[in-house]
């Protein structure tokens, strides 16, 4: 049975970092610790940047843990575009990573089809990544969709499906990874609706693959030292430190190569997610770029834009913050915050 689950998750708008965290977790946690890295929701629509032995490497489907030799899973929360996972899976070899040893795909997931690829292509409303995500999770709740191990028997992916319960409570002490996509302000619920994705993305969509609530430890809530969203909406106020921001930053989609519209820390939204998902970590990723803009600005608790003079003044009102406000009026779990200015790892 599972015995424990940390779980890596987005409090933003996606793009914060999280494969950064769950490829650092994984290869530098003691070896054992995880014996699977799960994929819990989403699909092809994320982008995880690694850098691995000098490659930049790019996953969209499959877990960053596969990168370190962990068996990782595509859960029966995500939908799985096989085409394009061909081709991640090709990529991944090229690297040497020995793919069809690791790879596991839950035979529950559902499949993208060239349908919702199509239907999503036209949209101008939300600005979605246009990778049939949202088509396909509506196919699922309507109960017209395709699993994948029905469609995985006549191909040659039938080699990596399983089935996640034989896998959790086959035997006794597993340690599982769960790795998040796209973040809090686009969840389907909790988000800035319609501006957002088609699936669950705190950590209750964990749950959802199969795992008991008792197993959930540590929870490594992810930020960025300012904020970014990719869509449709107006999220970029005119402001031409941002734009110096975007371009240190490289603030360019990993899946559509989009520029992010940028914008200052909210510390409000950050407050609410970081209390929904039971947060007992914050990382908190690219302080060096808004170092380098040289410019300290959030939105405080109350929607105020502050600007502090100093960096070590920026990032102690935010560790006041979290330690105080958020866990005073929360779940006081969060143990400890951790600051990241190197963009490879923690």
């Amino acid at each position: 049975m599972i015995e424990n689950v940390d779980v890596v998750i987005d409090l933003q708008s996606g793009d914060t970092g999280k494969g950064k965290v769950a490829y650092s977790l994984t290869k530098n946690t003691p070896r054992g610790e995880y014996d699977y890295c799960l994929r819990f929701n989403g699909g092809g629509n994320a982008g995880h940047t690694i850098y691995h032995n000098g490659n930049k490497i790019v996953t969209h489907q499959i877990p960053v843990g596969i990168i370190n030799g962990i068996p990782s899973i595509i859960g029966p929360g995500c939908v799985v575009n096989l085409f394009k996972l061909e081709k991640e899976i090709n990529e991944l070899k090229s690297f040497g990573i020995p793919v069809d040893d690791l790879l596991l795909i839950d035979k529950r997931a559902h499949v993208v089809t060239g349908d919702h690829l199509t239907e999503d292509g036209r949209d101008t409303l939300i600005g979605t990544t246009r990778q049939g995500i949202g088509p396909a999770y509506r196919d699922k709740y309507s109960r017209n969709g395709i699993r994948v191990g029905v469609v995985a028997e006549l191909t040659e992916f039938s080699k990596y499906i399983t089935d996640v319960y034989e896998l959790w409570y086959g035997k006794k002490g597993i340690g599982i990874l769960a790795e998040g996509a796209q973040g809090f302000s686009l969840d389907i619920d909790w988000g800035d609706y319609p501006f957002v994705t088609a699936s669950h993305c705190t950590v209750g969509s964990v749950l959802l693959n199969g795992i008991a609530p008792q197993a959930l430890n540590n929870i490594f809530g992810v930020i960025k030292a300012y904020e970014t969203y990719v869509g449709a909406k107006d999220f970029e106020p005119d402001d031409p430190e941002l734009k110096k921001l975007r371009e240190l930053g490289q603030e360019f989609g990993a899946t559509t190569g989009r520029p992010r519209q940028c914008n200052w820390l909210n510390l409000q939204t950050v407050k609410q997610a970081a209390q929904i998902n039971g947060a007992t970590h914050i990382i908190i990723n690219k302080m060096d770029i808004l170092e380098e803009v040289g410019v300290y600005k959030l939105y405080d608790e109350k929607g105020t834009l502050r600007n502090f003079k100093t960096s070590r003044g920026f990032m102690e009102y935010v560790e006041r913050f979290l330690y105080d406000d958020v866990n005073l009026t929360g779940t006081g779990l969060i143990e400890q915050v951790i600051w990241s200015r190197s963009p490879h790892e923690i």
